[in-house]
Parts: C-alpha cells; sequence; structure tokens
C-alpha cells in the first residue's frame, strides 16, 4: 500500500458534503471543509485532494443514495457505501455535528472498522423502486378500505347478511349505498374514487412487473426462483430487486443472517442463551419470505401454478423446488407437534426457505 493514500470521510447531506482526510499512518484526521453537493463541486475536491489511485473514500448509506457513489467510480476513485448501523459509536457520545462524523468516518475507515453494503446495479435499483412502490400502493389501498369502511360503520350501513367484504359482491352492494343528505353522498363518492384510483394504479405497476419478470436481463433468475412454492412472480421479482447479486453470499447462511431471521445470541463460558431474530438488514426481503413460508403448511404437491411455473426450468432447480417442499413442510409440523407457537415456526421455516432461495439463485447465477 502507497503511503500516500488519502482516507476521505463524507458526511452528505442533500446540499452539502462535510469532508475529513485521513492519510496513512497513525496522524490524526483533519478537517478539510465543506463543498457544495454537486457534482462540479466534486470532481474540483477530488481533483484537489490528489490523484485517483491515492484516494480511498467513504460515505453513510442513507436517502441520497448512490449517484456519488457512481460519480466516484466514474472518476476511478474507489469509495465504499457503509452501514449506518454498524458504525462503532463511543459511549456516552452525546455531541454529533457533520464535522465530527466526517473525521470520525475517516479515522474508522482508515483502521477498517466500516462495514460496506451491497449497492446494486442501476437497473436493479430501478426495479427495486418498482416493487416497492407497488408496497406503498398496497399500503395506500389498505388505508383506503379502512376509511371507507369506518366512514360506513358511523352511519350504521351494512352489506347484506352473507356477504364477506372487498368480494365482487360487497363491491356491487357499495354501488347502490345511497345517503340522504349530498355531503355525506359527496365523502361517499370520494372515497370510492379514491380506492378506484389505487387498485387503477396497482394494476399499472404489477403490468410494468411482469414485463420486468419476463423480459429484463433478470428474467431467467425470476423464473426459476418461481418454482418454489409460496414464490410466484411479484415475490420472486422482490426478492431479486432486493437482494441482487445472490453469489456475494459466501453460504446460505450469510442470506439468512442478511434477511435478520437468524436468532440473537449471548455465549460466555459454558452457558449459551438465544433470543428473539435480529431483525438486521433487509426487511422487505424478511417479510417477503416470512410470507412464502406459509404456503408450506400444505403437503408437498406438484400441480396447478406450481407445476406451470416449473414448466422449462432444469430437472436441477426442479429438485432443489421439491426437496423445499418435503422438508419445510415435515419442518412445520414436526415444530407445530412441539407445541411452538405458530409464529416462531413460520420464522424458522422462513430462514430455511432462504438458504433453498440462495441455492436456486447461485445455480442460475453461475451458469450465466
Amino acid at each position: 500500500m502507497k503511503d500516500n493514500t488519502k482516507y476521505v470521510g463524507l458526511d452528505v447531506s442533500k446540499e452539502k458534503i462535510a469532508v475529513a482526510i485521513a492519510d496513512e499512518g497513525r496522524d490524526a484526521p483533519r478537517y478539510w471543509g465543506v463543498i457544495l453537493n454537486t457534482p462540479e463541486a466534486i470532481k474540483k475536491l477530488m481533483k484537489q485532494l490528489g490523484e485517483p489511485d491515492q484516494l480511498k473514500t467513504c460515505y453513510e448509506a442513507g436517502p441520497t443514495g448512490y449517484p456519488l457513489y457512481r460519480l466516484l467510480l466514474g472518476l476511478g476513485i474507489e469509495c465504499s457505501v457503509v452501514a449506518p448501523s454498524l458504525i462503532p459509536k463511543k459511549p456516552g457520545e452525546r455531541v454529533k455535528t457533520d464535522r465530527r462524523d466526517s473525521i470520525r468516518l475517516a479515522q474508522l475507515f482508515r483502521s477498517g472498522e466500516l462495514t460496506s453494503i451491497y449497492v446494486p446495479t442501476e437497473d436493479d435499483e430501478a426495479v427495486r423502486d418498482l416493487v416497492r412502490a407497488r408496497e406503498d400502493s398496497k399500503e395506500d389501498h389498505l388505508r383506503a378500505r379502512h376509511r371507507l369502511t369506518k366512514f360506513l360503520l358511523r352511519y350504521d350501513l351494512n352489506p347484506p347478511l352473507g356477504t364477506k367484504k372487498w368480494t365482487q359482491r360487497y363491491r356491487d352492494w357499495l354501488d347502490v349505498v345511497k345517503f340522504s343528505r349530498g355531503a355525506l353522498s359527496k365523502v361517499f363518492e370520494e372515497y370510492l374514487h379514491h380506492l378506484d384510483e389505487i387498485e387503477a394504479r396497482i394494476k399499472r405497476i404489477e403490468t410494468e412487473i411482469h414485463i420486468q419478470a419476463t423480459e429484463s436481463v433478470n428474467a431467467p433468475l425470476i423464473q426459476a426462483l418461481q418454482t418454489l412454492r409460496g414464490v410466484a412472480e411479484l415475490t420472486a421479482t422482490s426478492l431479486v430487486a432486493e437482494i441482487g447479486s445472490f453469489t456475494r453470499f459466501s453460504g446460505a447462511r450469510k442470506l439468512m443472517a442478511y434477511t435478520g431471521l437468524v436468532p440473537t445470541e449471548y455465549s460466555s463460558g459454558e452457558t449459551r442463551h438465544q433470543g428473539k431474530i435480529t431483525k438486521t438488514g433487509n426487511s422487505h426481503v424478511r417479510r417477503l419470505l416470512v410470507e412464502a413460508a406459509w404456503s408450506y403448511r400444505y403437503k408437498p404437491a406438484l400441480k396447478g401454478e406450481i407445476r406451470k411455473r416449473q414448466e422449462g426450468q432444469s430437472p436441477e432447480i426442479k429438485a432443489i423446488a421439491w426437496k423445499a417442499q418435503d422438508r419445510l413442510h415435515r419442518k412445520y409440523y414436526r415444530l407445530m407437534s412441539r407445541g411452538k407457537p405458530s409464529g416462531k415456526v413460520i420464522t424458522a421455516i422462513a430462514r430455511e426457505l432462504a438458504g433453498f432461495v440462495w441455492a436456486i439463485a447461485c445455480k442460475v447465477e453461475e451458469a450465466s
């Protein structure tokens, strides 16, 4: 390593960047100052600091995203995006400023105490935002339904007996609901119209997700993951968009830890205690796996939609999917028969399902 290497800590905000530098060795980091968060100002700063091969930069992952990372790589400068939750902190430290943060980043980066995150490609990031936009729309959809039903409840308006909420029969009943006052009629119309708008938005987003699942560069991987029970098109596309490259995990246990589905542990001497799951890492992936895990309550079978999704896949991938059905179903009933709470059982199933997802994804990525 060159003696003139400079470790640059960048505390990034929307409009400005605080800059600190730690030279190779043991000298104290020095504060450079504040620059505007624009490509021109960043390029000028890096040119002043030295040659690209002399610079190593880092900044915390945050709402500003990855344009800075990609800009620095384009300049030939090494850059790491740091996980904020894994930055070491001194007990009792109560003062936080941009200056201190940038100096601390430079110091820890030089000593190798920072943990970098995986930065998705621009294509993966675009699909990830697409599936997260659907999640947001589904949340809006649920809230809109709740507002409408609570509004009807306040005026003691109930559907005919035997009508389940949000079935076609329920929607037909909504079309004939009448109010004696014009103000109430307007409120009802707006609530219903808002619900229709959200449903139309969800359909548009799902249409684009289908295109990505069948025509994008990740289409073979998305199709392969759909051989697993409980992993249909939306789930498979979301998993690929959120995780990006599966081969970056050296083993299935690494992916399980990334999802936060592994138990916390405190061990000392002869004592070993495991507690609740860590819930670290990607919460979106964790939720997807837990939802898919409920499918393994049912006996292993190869029929209907699962059979269609497996058409054209290699025998090796089909074998992994069948092994997942058999193993996870047996584990579900084994744990349930011991009296384990269903929530803990499903969490355990989701953790192992992550391993099967990793196995199939690695097969596809290695073959491509």
